[in-house]
C-alpha cells in the first residue's frame, strides 16, 4: 500500500449530473464488502466519500439520489479519485468548481478514473490528452468525434495504468474496483467482496466488452460480414454493389441471401444500422438534429426524418423529447 495512505485504501467519489446509479453502487459496494469481513460493512481497509462542490443532492439517471458526504477535500488524501458519469446530454455534468478541484488533484499525482461516461468529463477537463480512454462500444464513436486527438478503445472493460483509469461501466465496474481492491487490500478481500455480490470471478481488463449490434441476431457468416462492414460504414457511403463485392457475393446474390436468412433487403439492414446510430446520437447528445442526419449520410432532412420514423416509430424530435423527459 502506498506509504502516504499507511491505514487503508481511500476513494473519493464525484457523481455527475445525471449519473449512472447501477455503475456506482456496484463499484461503492465492492470496496464496502471489500473492507470488512463477511457483510458487516466497517470502514476497516478501505474509505471513500461521495464529494461535492456544495452539499445539494444529485440525482442519477433513473431518478435516484445521492447526497454528498464531504466537501472538496484535499485531493492528496486519496488513492483515487473516481468521476462518474451518465447521460451525455446533460447540460455542465460537473461545476467548474469541481473541474478545478480534478485539475488540483491531477497536479497533486492522485489517479482519477472514468467511470462509466466519467472518461468524456476528464477529457473535456483536458485530463485526458495522453491516457488511452476505455470507453463504451455505445459511446466510443461519440468519444472520438468529440475528442479526435484522444486515444480511446471499446474492446475491453477498463483499463487501468499509470495515474489514468477508464471503464465502461455497467457490471464492468466491480471487475474494476475488484482489481483496486486486489492490489491495495488483498485477494482475500476481493474474493469476499465477489461472492457476497454473487460474482463468480472477477473479468481482467482485457475481457471484450458485451454487445448485441444487430449481426449478432444472425447465424450466417455473410450475413453478418455484411452487417460489420456497414456498422463501419455509418455514413452510408457504401453502396450494396460495393457491400456485396466485400464479402465476395454479387448484388444479386446478397439481396437472396438477406431475403432468406435476415427477412429484410440489404438496404432495408442498411437502414437499420444507420437509423440505431441516429437515435443513440439523438437521445444521448444534444447534436442538432441536421448534424445527426448528416452523419449517417442524409442531407435531406425530411427524408431522414421519414426513415426514422418507419423504423422507430417516432420521429427524431419525439425521441429527443421522451429523452430529454426521463433525464
Amino acid at each position: 500500500m502506498d506509504p502516504s495512505h499507511p491505514d487503508k485504501l481511500k476513494i473519493g467519489f464525484i457523481l455527475a449530473r445525471s449519473f449512472t446509479l447501477s455503475a456506482f453502487a456496484l463499484f461503492v459496494d465492492t470496496l464496502r464488502l471489500a473492507s470488512d469481513e463477511l457483510d458487516r460493512s466497517g470502514r476497516v481497509a478501505a474509505d471513500w466519500q461521495v464529494l461535492g462542490s456544495t452539499r445539494n443532492l444529485i440525482t442519477s439517471s433513473c431518478g435516484v439520489s445521492v447526497a454528498p458526504t464531504s466537501g472538496l477535500i484535499d485531493p492528496g488524501q486519496f488513492h483515487y479519485i473516481v468521476v462518474v458519469g451518465g447521460l451525455l446530454n446533460a447540460d455542465e455534468p460537473i461545476d467548474r468548481q469541481t473541474v478545478e478541484y480534478l485539475k488540483r488533484a491531477a497536479a497533486a499525482k492522485v489517479s482519477l478514473i472514468g467511470l462509466c461516461t466519467g472518461s468524456f468529463i476528464l477529457a473535456e477537463a483536458g485530463l485526458m490528452k495522453r491516457h488511452q480512454a476505455c470507453v463504451s462500444w455505445l459511446h466510443v464513436r461519440i468519444y472520438r468525434e468529440r475528442f479526435p486527438d484522444h486515444p480511446a478503445r471499446s474492446n475491453r472493460i477498463f483499463n487501468l495504468e499509470g495515474r489514468r483509469g477508464s471503464c465502461a461501466g455497467g457490471s464492468s465496474a466491480a471487475d474494476m474496483a475488484a482489481s483496486i481492491v486486489r492490489r491495495f487490500i488483498s485477494k482475500d478481500a476481493e474474493r469476499n467482496a465477489l461472492e457476497v455480490l454473487q460474482i463468480d470471478r472477477a473479468r481482467p481488463p482485457l475481457h471484450v466488452q458485451p454487445r448485441r449490434p444487430l449481426y449478432e441476431d444472425f447465424r450466417d457468416t455473410r450475413v453478418k460480414a455484411a452487417l460489420v462492414n456497414m456498422e463501419q460504414n455509418l455514413d452510408g457511403g457504401l453502396t450494396i454493389e460495393a457491400l456485396a463485392a466485400k464479402v465476395g457475393l454479387s448484388r444479386r446474390q446478397l439481396e437472396r441471401v438477406f431475403q432468406e436468412k435476415a427477412g429484410m433487403s440489404p438496404a432495408q439492414a442498411y437502414a437499420r444500422v444507420r437509423m440505431g446510430h441516429a437515435k443513440l446520437l439523438i437521445t444521448q447528445t444534444k447534436a442538432p438534429m441536421i448534424e445527426v442526419a448528416l452523419d449517417v449520410g442524409f442531407e435531406n432532412a425530411s427524408h431522414f426524418t421519414r426513415i426514422f420514423k418507419r423504423i422507430h416509430g417516432q420521429t427524431p424530435s419525439e425521441a429527443r423529447a421522451m429523452a430529454e423527459l426521463a433525464d
